[in-house]
């Protein structure tokens, strides 16, 4: 049997406690999770059900899309559907196809697809990954139950050293909703090769970033990867409300930091911190974009700070050195400039609450791999995750997500 293990609702003073952000009203930082904890035995078990037990609808196996020309690092225009237009960056970049996500796993899968994925397949998921030696497999699952803002956990494999077949957490989505079989048969997920870009680290080292696949790296007999959910999943609720990402508009990758803000620890993952994600936008906007990522729970939901008084609140030193990703940009292209403290010494304040841009803070599903990073030696063999802002499409839409808060 499968044993069901629900967290207890984070209170908002607990909240405060661990997220260090003081009274701003950030009043849905913790949120209740259910989450299966299964032990070997139980995993082959629930793996032959899996089996035997799945069928896929023909309602939901759309035509996949194919004939797909593409050059060294973007596709070309091929064809659509009604749910999936195209998307040209602002800024003179190369035309991409939104596809299905089955389409851009492929070109990933083929090493066609090495750029970052915001804003390709508008409308599904994306996720990030984190792939564990099976001995740390518990301890992570707590990490991301006792964190789920940071780390909400979307789906992880369904037994150690699969990689083509997940165990879905998503609420109301089963595990063969998660990812498409192609018409021709062929694996709906290999997630050794269906990322464009990963890292690969030893010991809580970076050993190798960027590397198209993890083949040679991936225990068959033992690795386990998750699934975490990524702020790039509500990017389209956000540009169909006029407030488009300027990652997105430019082609860049989404600007990421380390923060102060301590995780709660779990096992072998104790003293780390949160990552964030930093999106600029108007003053004025900020109230409309906390409502629209509200919704979006298992993709880090609402902000968790903003303004620029964040900036210090959060321990960042530099707002325009991006831990990852790229280095954020005004509306002109050019240096973001961080307001300065008023000449009789008191703090910055959250200038621009009109036309003026302020940093906006969501958590962000690089914290796994800060997490690996802290606990070092702690954790034996390899650990493999994506590049950041280099993620896993899923063909579960995200409007199956909203409201999972």
């Amino acid at each position: 049997m499968v044993g069901v293990v629900r967290a207890p609702t984070c209170g908002e003073a607990v909240c405060r406690q661990h997220f260090n952000i003081g009274a701003t009203g950030h009043e849905h930082l913790g949120r209740p999770a259910t989450l299966e904890v299964q032990g070997d035995s139980q995993r082959h078990v629930a793996c032959l059900l899996y089996v035997l037990f799945t069928r896929v609808s023909a309602s939901i196996i759309a035509p996949i899309l194919d004939k797909m020309a593409t050059s060294t690092s973007t596709f070309t225009e091929t064809v659509t559907d009604s749910n999936h237009g195209f998307f040209m960056p602002a800024e003179g970049g190369s035309k991409i196809l939104q596809s299905r996500g089955l389409s851009v796993r492929l070109a990933s899968r083929s090493g066609d697809l090495i750029i970052p994925t915001a804003g390709l397949a508008p409308g599904l998921l994306q996720a990030n990954l984190i792939v564990l030696p099976s001995k740390h497999a518990f301890d992570f699952r707590n990490l991301c139950m006792r964190n789920p803002v940071p780390c909400p956990l979307l789906a992880e494999s369904s037994i150690p050293g699969c990689f083509d077949s997940f165990v879905s957490h998503i609420p109301g989505v089963g595990d063969d909703e998660l990812f498409l079989v192609p018409d021709d048969g062929s694996s709906a997920i290999d997630i050794r090769t269906d990322i464009p870009r990963y890292n690969i680290y030893r010991s809580g080292k970076l050993v190798k970033s960027g590397c198209t696949d993890i083949l040679k790296s991936w225990d068959e007999d033992d690795s386990v990867a998750f699934l975490i959910g990524c702020s790039f999943s509500f990017e389209t609720a956000l540009t169909q409300a006029g407030l488009t990402p300027r990652h997105v508009e430019k082609g860049l990758n989404v600007t990421m930091y380390r923060t102060n803000i301590p995780l709660c620890p779990a096992g072998v993952f104790h003293g780390t911190t949160c990552v964030v994600s930093m999106r600029l936008y108007k003053g004025k906007d900020v109230e409309r974009v906390r409502d629209i990522t509200r919704a979006f729970g298992l993709t880090h939901g609402e902000p968790i700070d903003w303004g620029w008084d964040a900036v210090a609140r959060l321990g960042i030193k530099d707002i325009n050195v991006a831990d990852w990703g790229d280095a954020p940009l005004t509306a002109d292209g050019t240096r973001v400039e961080m307001p300065q403290p008023a000449v009789n010494g008191s703090e910055i304040s959250n200038a621009g609450a009109g036309e003026e841009e302020v940093p906006v803070f969501w958590g962000c599903g690089v914290t796994p791999q800060e997490a690996v990073m802290r606990a070092g030696d702690r954790i034996e063999g390899v650990v493999m995750g994506h590049m950041p802002g280099h993620m896993l499409i899923l063909d579960v839409r995200d409007e199956q997500t909203r409201q999972c808060t």
